[in-house]
């Protein structure tokens, strides 16, 4: 499997994204110092592209494809495409607080912690529905882990389109999210540009 080995913090300060937003709560006191070369309309379609990719813990086949998918869909193509890469299951973990990061989401998904209506899923691409019920299964349930865990995002906020029961360890989608419910810090139209290029 394919894996991004760049350190996080690293990252964000080349993206110019602040780490809360993959449930990382350090900070870089480094500065990325860079000549007053203007970016050019191409580098900053391509460094959105990156950001999403790397908020989302998506890599570029993946992307494409979703891109593609959410081109073919009615309605503006980037808002889709917003709406398909927050409506994955390993997002909807970390939103929900069953996770403290995306990528421990995306472990607990592959480990096969989670059932959706009932049924185990191991795959964290699996795109939620309005109504699905998502938990954490049985017997993981009194596991030690999810006490850490919770103890950690209790404080994070759930947003609008979820409905979360931390003591049961559910949560229900009551709605797919609409492009102002996302809070992730991209312009997904510099990415629609980028790709029909």
């Amino acid at each position: 499997m394919a894996r991004d080995m760049v350190p996080i913090l690293k990252r964000c300060r080349s993206l110019g994204l602040d780490p809360v937003y993959l449930g990382i709560d350090k900070k870089s006191n480094r500065q990325t110092v860079r000549g007053n070369r203007k970016k050019s309309e191409y580098g900053l379609q391509l460094q959105e592209k990156q950001k999403a990719k790397f908020i989302y813990g998506v890599l570029e086949k993946p992307f494409r494809n979703y891109f593609e998918k959410a081109s073919r869909m009615k309605g503006q193509s980037g808002e889709n495409l917003m709406i398909m890469l927050e409506s994955r299951l390993d997002n909807v973990i970390f939103r929900l607080g069953f996770a403290r990061t995306r990528n421990e989401a995306r472990q607990i998904v592959d480990h096969k912690h989670i059932s959706v209506n009932g049924k185990t899923v191991n795959i964290p691409s699996y795109l939620v529905k309005a109504g699905d019920v998502i938990e954490v299964r049985e017997k993981f349930k009194s596991s030690q882990r999810y006490q850490d865990v919770l103890a950690v995002t209790g404080h994070r906020g759930i947003p609008a389109w979820l409905e979360a029961n931390k003591e049961a360890l559910s949560g229900t989608v009551k709605a797919l999210p609409t492009r102002d419910q996302i809070d992730v810090p991209v312009d997904e139209m510099l990415i629609v540009e980028l790709y029909s290029r």
